[in-house]
């Protein structure tokens, strides 16, 4: 936090700063993570089996990851986590070393919950993770409609959003929903809720047809990389995208946790927009880069 700088996000995050505009840095520094972690791979050449330089990699991969929790922005933090473990694998990293990091990152997941169990018996009150945190896997692991928090009432009206949409839609702008101010977070987390009404299943299908496109095309830039380095961040931009809009679309429906994580193109946010089209500028010079080469 930057005294004078910075802002309250809501929820005891201090996510932004004010420059004249709000802008939120954890947003432009994925940039920075996404090519320090095709760097640190590019190292290796694809070949990463020494344990100690696996430790040390995944050490510099995590340091973004524990900056950006202090905030704290789960959200944020977990596209990260997935950024490093994009790059992780498609750098080349032992399989072995992989499964173990996995291991170990459920071990820590559990072992969370449990020490926080442990100082709300002592304390009265968790310390480790947040209420609605907490209420958030609640709702997703009981969906049965009688939950009463803010997160069950939002998962409700999604799904609700969603499902009144029909094959058709009820038009642009026409959804009732977002206009008489039912649905929560309407132009960030839950618009893919407001599109699903508004267009229906066909719109709704025409945007996950687009968003495969973007996919196989990068992924076709990807495999034709000359160079490591280019590979992965492609990648890792690829596996950015993949797990937004997995989780996004999949809170929506109920298939995933409630978490603040924007949907790429069409969630609203300055710093968001600006970034994902500055990815899709990486992904461009990675593919000029390419048909340089192959001139050559």
């Amino acid at each position: 936090h930057i005294p004078g700088l910075g802002t309250d996000a809501g929820m005891g995050a201090r996510s932004w700063i004010k420059l004249g505009m709000q802008i939120q840095p954890g947003e432009f520094a994925k940039i920075t993570v996404i090519l320090m972690d095709a760097a640190v791979m590019a190292r290796y050449g694809g070949n990463l089996d020494d344990p100690r330089e696996y430790v040390k990699a995944l050490g510099i991969m995590m340091v973004p990851f524990l900056c950006i929790m202090t905030q704290p922005d789960l959200g944020t933090g977990l596209v990260y986590l997935c950024i490093a473990a994009f790059a992780l694998v498609m750098g080349g990293a032992n399989t072995k070393y992989l499964l173990i990091t996995l291991g170990l990152f459920v071990a820590a997941v559990v072992a969370v919950f449990a020490i926080d169990e442990v100082i709300k018996s002592s304390t009265g009150e968790y310390k480790l993770l947040k209420q609605y945190q907490r209420n958030r896997l609640l709702v997703f692991m009981d969906q049965s409609g009688t939950a009463t928090t803010d997160e069950g009432y939002n998962l409700q009206q999604a799904k609700v959003a969603i499902g009144s949409g029909g094959l058709f839609g009820k038009g642009l702008f026409q959804g009732t929903q977002h206009s008489l101010g039912l649905l929560p977070e309407a132009p960030t987390d839950f618009i893919f809720c407001v599109l699903a009404e508004e267009l229906g299943f066909l719109g709704a299908l025409v945007l996950l047809g687009l968003y495969i496109a973007l996919v196989l095309i990068s992924f076709r830039i990807a495999r034709s990389s000359g160079d490591l380095f280019g590979m992965v961040i492609v990648m890792c931009v690829v596996g950015m995208w993949l797990f937004q809009i997995l989780e996004n679309i999949g809170m929506d429906c109920g298939l995933m946790p409630i978490t603040g994580i924007p949907l790429p193109f069409m969630s609203y946010g300055s710093s968001f927009m600006v970034v994902n089209f500055v990815m899709l500028g990486m992904i461009g010079s990675v593919w000029s880069h390419n048909a340089t080469l192959k001139q050559h």
